[in-house]
């Protein structure tokens, strides 16, 4: 098929639209998304009134699955910050060993506190812990706050259901089970070799990182409310963590040995759906984390209300990115990139880790970064033979990629840290780079494992 290479042109436009939205006059990516998905259909040729219809069409596709996933994720989180579940975790880790092994269990204590929080929200709520640790263990700052960062964006880049895994994931028609088998096998090695391993080089190489002090209060507030109630166990809010993968990998695995007829594979089927084993687990924590530590129902509901404040943005944002993939699709420019990729010599895994890493790198948000690449290489996937879940897996982590003055991120770890731009390039901005690209290299490394 002869590629029109006038398409391909417009698809740019519209990348270029939406970067200069966002960068230069700031705008929301929500509004950004909207102009430059309406931008692609009315340049591609579709009329005005098929443009809104083909973005409503992808906007409510995304969010009947996606946005459910999102918004259910967040209130899991929002009990365990609230009722202190995730605080219980992360002293009952740090005091597992001597200060020597601190950016080890910090690092581990984030990656699973992580797992059901949008990233600010966590990284919010342990800075006092990580401002407390330093203090208490006469303890360079950066050297608690590194690797809590990297076990965060870990669970931030690749694990459900974080928006960016969970959107890759529902798009690509990957198996959620899977992909979050791979996402555990990829993030453990990932967060040992960004989290202490970094830290040690970090700290060596540029010693200004050493001076960073704890002298001042940080700027986040302890967000856990638990006066006058009884802390939760260890276990509980461990398990609580825990139970949506399980269930997830549950259903995975269990998908093969039981006829698909027999009503307990049914039942498997039901509970290890994402929107169900999610739901399941926040049914679960109001009992086990919050009537159990002495709350009433009414408090929990203003845990759960005030927890989707922060997802709100996000869950938007992806709808508008579900319009955007839909404009690809009715424009044809899909397909035609589809046909034309079938004659490059490379990688879908690598195609979809570097167009992330590049919009990433030009808009600054990881989240839109996913969506727009899920949009694009989603053709590709269907006749390219690759494994769904690891392109799930190198789409997030491209989205990780070179966090700059351009990301929110940025800014929110330097201001928590009191650092300059200069130690916040040299620590934040390397970190996830180096995530990034170890993030593809394991990835690939797991393809030649399983192909």
């Amino acid at each position: 098929m002869h590629f029109d290479y006038t398409q391909f042109l417009w698809l740019i436009g519209s990348i270029a639209v939406l970067i200069i939205l966002i960068t230069r006059f700031k705008f929301h990516p929500f509004l950004a998304l909207i102009i430059a998905a309406g931008f692609l259909g009315i340049a591609a040729g579709l009329s005005p009134v098929t443009t809104i219809k083909s973005f409503e069409k992808g906007f409510g596709g995304v969010l009947a699955s996606t946005g459910l996933v999102v918004g259910l994720g967040t209130m899991l989180g929002g009990v365990l910050l609230e009722t202190g579940g995730a605080d219980k975790i992360a002293n009952t880790f740090i005091r597992l060993g001597p200060a020597r092994t601190i950016p080890a269990t910090i690092c581990v204590a984030a990656l699973i506190i992580g797992l059901p929080h949008l990233f600010d929200v966590s990284f919010v709520m342990l800075v006092p812990l990580v401002y407390a640790i330093a203090r208490r263990t006469k303890t360079p700052l950066m050297r608690v706050g590194i690797p809590m960062a990297a076990g965060l964006y870990v669970a931030h880049g690749l694990l459900l259901p974080h928006p960016a895994p969970t959107l890759a994931m529902t798009t690509y028609h990957a198996d959620a089970g899977m992909a979050m088998f791979y996402g555990l096998i990829v993030a453990v090695p990932m967060a040992i070799l960004s989290g202490p391993v970094f830290t040690h080089l970090a700290m060596k190489y540029f010693p200004e990182l050493s001076h960073t002090g704890t002298d001042e209060q940080p700027l986040a507030p302890p967000t856990a409310h638990t006066e006058g109630k009884r802390e939760p166990s260890f276990a509980l809010s461990m398990f609580t963590i825990l139970l949506p993968p399980l269930l997830m990998m549950i259903r995975t695995l269990l998908s093969h040995a039981i006829a698909p007829e027999n009503p307990l594979a049914q039942l498997i089927n039901a509970v290890g759906d994402p929107i169900v084993s999610l739901l399941v687990a926040v049914l679960f924590s109001l009992y086990a984390l919050g009537v159990r530590s002495g709350y009433s129902m009414q408090q929990l509901q203003k845990i759960l209300g005030k927890s989707l404040g922060p997802a709100a943005a996000v869950i938007l944002i992806l709808g508008a990115g579900g319009g955007f993939k839909e404009m690809l699709l009715a424009t044809h420019v899909s397909t035609l990139i589809a046909d034309w990729a079938v004659h490059w010599n490379i990688s879908p895994l690598v195609l979809a880790w570097l167009v992330a890493a590049l919009i990433r790198i030009a808009i600054g948000s990881a989240t839109v970064a996913v969506v727009t690449t899920a949009g694009i290489v989603a053709p590709l996937a269907a006749n390219s033979g690759v494994n769904l879940e690891l392109l799930v897996l190198a789409t997030s982590t491209g989205g990780l990629m070179l966090s700059h003055v351009n990301d929110s991120g940025f800014w929110l770890f330097k201001e928590y840290f009191r650092l300059t731009v200069s130690q916040t390039l040299k620590s934040w901005t390397l970190l996830v780079s180096f995530q990034s690209l170890l993030g593809l290299l394991l990835v690939l490394l797991l393809n030649l494992l399983i192909a």
